[in-house]
């Protein structure tokens, strides 16, 4: 593993993202955002499309997990679907890319096997994280090779919408923890300090945190709502 991704074994990982249809949508803003995190201690970035990217690396030097989110009609994945996303990010050469490895099909009725396979024949010395969001979608993911397995997508599908990450003291991770051969990144719902440094004591390799940092519509909304109830 190159040395610019050990920086952020134990450390926290900042998501800097905003979407078309939200008010921070800007790769200016996006850059600015990632230089705001690192200046409290984030020692990585996870961004979305090359734009944001090329502008977060001219101005910070931290590795990213990119990932480029995109609809496509005949499929439910949208992180990273196809090998289209693969190659605009690769212009921009984040240290990992990031894609949806649940068991969804993806454009053309591709199945993750064959997509990663692909993938990895194609850019053989990049690093891969599997965006999961069961324990049996991260197993299967550290089999098929992926260099880093992520609960990102835990709760966000029909197959885990029941499920919560900080259920009984982050039992999912745990048992990802105790299988997979891969290092595992804790993503999805860690809004707290305490959360935070509770997935990194269990084991993980590092933690992504993203809309509670990011997202300041959202943060509002929390205030706003407590004096509403």
């Amino acid at each position: 593993m190159n040395k610019n991704v050990e920086s952020i074994k134990g450390k926290l990982v900042v998501s800097c993202q905003a979407l078309p249809h939200e008010p921070l949508h800007s790769s200016f803003i996006m850059g600015r955002m990632a230089v705001a995190a690192k200046e409290g201690g984030a020692r990585g970035i996870r961004a979305n499309t090359k734009e944001d990217i090329a502008e977060i690396k001219s101005l910070v030097d931290l590795p990213v997990i990119g990932i480029v989110k995109r609809d496509y009609e005949d499929s439910a994945v949208y992180i990273t679907p196809t090998m289209k996303e693969i190659e605009e990010l690769m212009e921009v050469k984040p240290e990992i890319i990031a894609l949806d490895a649940t068991g969804a099909l993806r454009p053309g009725g591709k199945t993750l096997k064959d997509f990663f396979e692909e993938v990895k024949k194609t850019y053989p010395d990049q690093l891969f994280m599997a965006d999961c969001s069961t324990v049996e979608e991260a197993l299967y993911a550290d089999e098929l090779g992926f260099d880093f397995i992520g609960t990102t997508m835990v709760g966000y599908t029909p197959q885990s919408k029941n499920l919560k990450i900080e259920t009984n003291d982050f039992e999912i991770i745990r048992e990802i923890l105790e299988k997979v051969k891969h290092p595992v990144i804790a993503e999805g719902n860690i809004n707290t300090p305490e959360k935070v440094k509770r997935v990194i004591e269990l084991g993980c390799y590092s933690v992504v945190v993203g809309s509670i940092i990011t997202r300041p519509q959202l943060i509002t909304k929390s205030f706003a709502e407590a004096l509403e109830d």
